[in-house]
């Protein structure tokens, strides 16, 4: 089997060294991505690259009359933060190759952090009906654990973490790249919009460059996560109607 090329072509160049890049692919839904939106939105991001590959599916994403390609960075030179997004979940084959391909624009760039955004579901507790969300994050080096440590928030201390996340950790050890995943784990039926909030509060204490309004979020979070889907929906249906390659 040919091994995937993950390519990201950059278009404009912005100086964003020392700065932060956050990985927003959908994981368990669209949050990471509805909150991705939302920081691009807040900063007034530019977007400046793209990730393409003949394995990322051939869709193109219609905003505002313009074709765009289905995985994006964003970023700003002034707030040192890059914000990579992607309508589309990803074939599980890709997870490990966008991962390298990620930290070695992150590298190219000269970030001093990753983050990569997650959202995993946990099993409703025993003995109560209560909902609620909790943030916990896993460090790749020493740096990015104390970092975590002062910031006061939770490390994962046991479990597992798939997907891009996942493989971000895993190749970022491997790299000594800084990176830190934030988890938020949700009990029982919770809105995006508290989901969301609950990430972006974490990344705002993170990342004291920037300053997010949580409370804006929060009423545009649902139609977010609506037009997420509804692309989505259309990105896999206009993928079912292509035909296969006579060419083998």
């Amino acid at each position: 089997m040919q091994t995937p090329v993950i390519e990201i072509r950059s278009f404009k160049e912005l100086d964003i060294s020392g700065g932060v890049f956050i990985e927003a692919f959908p994981s368990e839904g669209f949050v990471p991505t509805v909150v991705g939106s939302y920081i691009i939105g807040s900063l007034n991001l530019d977007q400046i690259a793209v990730m393409d590959s003949i394995w990322i599916p051939p869709v193109s994403m219609i905003y505002a009359q313009r074709p765009e390609f289905p995985a994006r960075i964003y970023a700003s030179s002034l707030h040192k933060i890059a914000v990579c997004i992607s309508e589309v979940t990803m074939p599980v084959y890709l997870d490990r190759f966008i991962a390298k391909s990620i930290l070695s624009w992150v590298d190219g760039q000269g970030c001093s952090l990753a983050v990569s955004l997650c959202r995993r579901s946990r099993a409703a507790e025993a003995n109560t009906e209560q909902r609620r969300v909790g943030v916990l994050g896993v460090g790749s080096t020493d740096r990015a654990r104390q970092i975590l440590m002062d910031n006061g928030i939770p490390q994962l201390d046991f479990g597992v973490i798939p997907g891009i996340t996942g493989a971000l950790l895993n190749e970022s050890k491997w790299n000594s790249t800084d990176l830190i995943a934030l988890i938020v784990e949700t009990y029982g039926e919770v809105s995006a919009a508290r989901i969301a909030a609950a990430m972006v509060e974490a990344v705002d204490v993170l990342l004291p460059q920037i300053d997010l309004p949580v409370a804006q979020l929060c009423i545009e979070a649902e139609e977010i996560e609506s037009r997420l889907k509804i692309l989505r929906e259309q990105a896999e249906l206009a993928q079912s109607s292509i035909r296969p390659s006579p060419y083998g």
